[in-house]
């Protein structure tokens, strides 16, 4: 076949003869193709290796240019599609929706559904429903179940049933955030309605979608067991000097009159695209150059990773007004939540001391958007100390990693299959956990463990619950005085601002904002462009599939060794090192801008900010609460010496678990299962025991040990309590010092003889003793 022939059915955009037939003035300089010329391409775009090094780059580099341009062209396309259907999900699991949000009287764009198991995946009705409920902040809906490895697949993987509320992309009319919030509650009495004798579900928050959780749980505790945050900024003002500067950028906007300047233009609708954007300008260099460059450089491979990655970070969706107004007034400037400041529609103050479930918190040092200062932070708010919380009788538990950003919190597949995994399979035990904090600590499991497991629930991790103080909290940072008060001005400057606004130029802005062009600044938005840009209906993009076909029939990589390919990647490596530097200086000028602006004397003055000596107050009790803690703890004290066998192992238990500062997953596992085979106790009676005999020890630890004897008084049951004890504390295949020494002493207060191995068959002898330090818990 000719040359001529070879190249007629080649798309115009491949063709150099399209571009005239004149010699290309850089081919025979660079030796290209022996000085190919426009009629004759394949010199240069079939056999680039005769070229040369550079021959074999720059053919490289255009094939990689047209394939990425096809990769652009196809999100747009996803993006143009996934829009314009606004029930549209990136949920990768069957699912049928079971209550619609807009049936509500007050109506919401929620909806709970169910998730349908994969074909050969059995759940059972009778385990505890697990709720995951999705964020809720610019994206589309659906990031909870995008893998296969996640909160979802876990969860059905051990055989909970699973719900999902999801959201559409629009929001119901005069819909408010509050309406969200209240509104939910109706969806998880249907779920408990259809689990009558599982226990209370496991209700799991992501990013937004936690703290809107923890509200529903504050009107209906009784609906709720565990409830997970995952990525949830709930004490927003908090954080360290030189980190995670998204916390001023309200202050150094003037506060909330540019959102309500930005839903007025968008005809009462706000553009959740503006969210993605601050989350982007966080990171410069991974925003406008890296991730971008590293589809471009391994183009070959990255396509079905990123396009699936942008099907959901691409599908923008639009907020009232209200709700976005909402949020920031009360949550991110005001920072109002934790300090029970909110109210729901009909007066009922939003206090997280409410909630009786266990919360448990998952956090990440490496989370620029949540870090654990705001994560966390919401501990000290509510809380004097470690006794405060167990006098609430109240369990909190926190999980923390150490690098992972923001995003993989909830989306990343190792996180899936570790922390996810971690926490679906140990909430029955973290439900029965005595009050008090405690770090959830997930290790690689040994083989020894493995071994020791069985077939059955064979896990690659093992997990402690180590007790924690505030102070442990505090480490990761907190405000200073002087920054809480720079806060504090700005939530004044901001009402002010939002108020002058409201008065002076609202009435002009929603005049001039007419539905046409509403539509076209949702439509001209810079973010939203970078998608449609590239997409099919662009003349421009015309030809491009075809060009990108042709290309991959005649694709040529570069070698690994090809200095030109290498000299590419040390620019790029420049490049992102250099917008870092962009990162690093402007953050570091936002910072000393917000506190040279709002820790200003003068400033604070003219807003009535130095008349207060302190501008956090922690919410106080009512006396009605502290009136019945008193009584509750003279209870406690008064039945010391009540109660039968039951009681009595619970309290031995938790006597010889608190010999050391750790509880192991082991240990809580053989708790459960000895209430299973000893005390016939339901676990709701179990958890209302645990509790109990856990105050009776924390406020008279010595009469309420000795009070044992008086429990149980038949020698038989004596020494089963005894032994149930010492295979307890000996569960994970260690036996402390401190563990053994007050099982002898239980022993020698029952008359009974020391159990010793084969009845600590699972203690690992004298060299498996833990160095571990004592408790001085109770």
């Amino acid at each position: 076949m000719s040359s001529e022939s070879s190249t007629s059915s080649r798309s115009p955009f491949l063709d150099p003869r399209a571009w005239g037939a004149a010699p290309l003035p850089w081919a025979k300089a660079f030796g290209v193709g022996n000085g190919a010329t426009a009629g004759a391409p394949a010199g240069w775009l079939a056999d680039g290796a005769a070229g040369g090094p550079l021959g074999e780059y720059l053919l490289d580099s255009w094939q990689r240019s047209v394939l990425f341009l096809d990769i652009l062209r196809q999100r747009g396309d996803e993006q143009e599609d996934i829009t314009s259907r606004p029930q549209a999900t990136v949920l990768t699991f069957d699912h049928e929706v079971l209550v619609s949000g807009r049936a509500l009287p007050r109506p919401i764009n929620y909806s709970l559904s169910r998730i349908v198991p994969p074909v050969g995946m059995e759940v059972d009705p009778r385990k505890r429903p697990v709720v995951v409920v999705d964020p809720r902040a610019g994206q589309g809906p659906g990031i909870g179940g995008f893998k296969a490895e996640s909160e979802i697949g876990e969860s059905l993987r051990n055989g909970h049933p699973v719900y999902f509320i999801g959201f559409a992309a629009k929001p119901e009319p005069e819909q408010t955030f509050l309406d969200v919030v209240e509104g939910q509650v109706s969806f998880f009495e249907r779920i408990v309605e259809m689990h009558p004798d599982a226990p209370r579900p496991f209700a799991i928050g992501n990013c937004q979608a936690g703290y809107q959780t923890l509200m529903v749980a504050m009107l209906r505790p009784d609906l709720f067991g565990p409830c997970m945050v995952a990525g949830s900024p709930m004490s927003y003002w908090q954080g360290v000097h030189g980190k995670n500067p998204m916390r001023y950028s309200g202050g150094l906007l003037g506060g909330s009159w540019l959102t309500a300047l930005v839903s007025d233009l968008g005809k009462g609708k706000f553009d959740g695209t503006w969210l993605i954007l601050n989350f982007d300008a966080l990171n410069p260099a991974n925003w406008l150059w890296t991730k971008q460059y590293e589809v471009y450089s391994t183009v070959d491979t990255e396509g079905p990773r990123y396009l699936e990655f942008e099907k959901w970070w691409g599908d923008f969706i639009t907020l009232n007004g209200t709700e976005i107004q909402f949020l920031v007034d009360e949550m991110f400037i005001g920072d109002k939540l934790t300090r029970n400041e909110v109210r729901s529609t009909d007066g009922k103050v939003f206090d997280l001391r409410n909630i009786v479930s266990p919360v448990i918190v998952f956090t990440s040092e490496g989370d620029n958007i949540s870090p654990p200062p705001q994560t966390l932070g919401w501990i000290l708010d509510l809380y004097k100390d470690v006794d405060d919380i167990r006098a609430e009788g109240r369990t909190i538990v926190y999980c923390m990693n150490q690098k992972v950003g923001h995003l993989a919190i909830f989306v990343s597949s190792k996180v899936g299959a570790k922390e996810d995994e971690e926490m679906v399979r140990l909430m029955d035990l973290i439900d029965c956990m005595p009050p008090g904090l405690y770090e959830l600590v997930i290790e690689p499991a040994t083989e020894a463990e493995l071994k020791a497991e069985g077939a059955e629930g064979k896990t690659p991790w093992h997990s402690r619950f180590e007790a924690r103080s505030l102070d442990d909290i505090r480490a990761y940072g907190r405000n200073s005085v002087e920054d809480d008060r720079a806060f504090a001005a700005v939530r004044r400057l901001s009402e002010i601002n939002h108020s002058l606004y409201r008065t002076f130029l609202q009435p002009a802005v929603r005049a001039l904002a007419t539905p046409q062009f509403a539509d076209l600044l949702f439509k001209v938005n810079p973010l939203r462009a970078s998608y449609t840009a590239f997409a099919d209906n662009n003349p421009f993009m015309k030809g491009v599939a075809k060009a990108a076909d042709e290309v991959r029939k005649a694709r040529k990589p570069a070698s690994e060794s090809n200095p030109f390919l290498v000299a590419e990647k040390a620019v790029s490596e420049q490049i992102n090192t250099s917008l870092d530097g962009f990162r690093e200086a402007r953050d570091q000028w936002v910072e000393k801008a917000f506190f040279a602006i709002y820790g200003s004397p003068v400033l604070q003055g003219m807003l009535g900010l130095n008349l207060d000596e302190k501008v956090r107050q922690l919410p106080a009790n009512s006396p009605q609460k502290e009136a019945f803690r008193a009584h509750k703890i003279e209870e406690f004290r008064a039945r010391v010496a009540e109660g039968g066998f039951n009681a009595a192992l619970v309290r031995a238990a938790l006597y010889v678990i608190s010999a050391v500062r750790s509880m192991d997953e082991s240990a809580a596992k053989s708790l459960n299962n000895a209430r299973k085979r000893l005390t016939q106790l339901s676990l709701d009676e179990f958890k209302g025991l645990v509790r109990e005999q856990f105050y009776i020890l924390l406020l008279e630890r010595q009469a309420a040990v000795d009070a044992i004897a008086e429990m149980v008084s038949d020698p038989a049951q004596r020494q089963e309590l005894v032994n149930t004890v010492a295979v307890i504390a000996a569960a994970d295949g260690a036996y402390t010092q401190a563990e053994r020494e007050r099982v002898e002493r239980l022993a020698a207060l029952l008359s009974v003889a020391v159990p010793k191995p084969p009845v600590l068959a699972l203690a690992a002898g004298a060299e498996g003793v833990r160095q571990i330090a004592p408790s001085s818990a109770y």
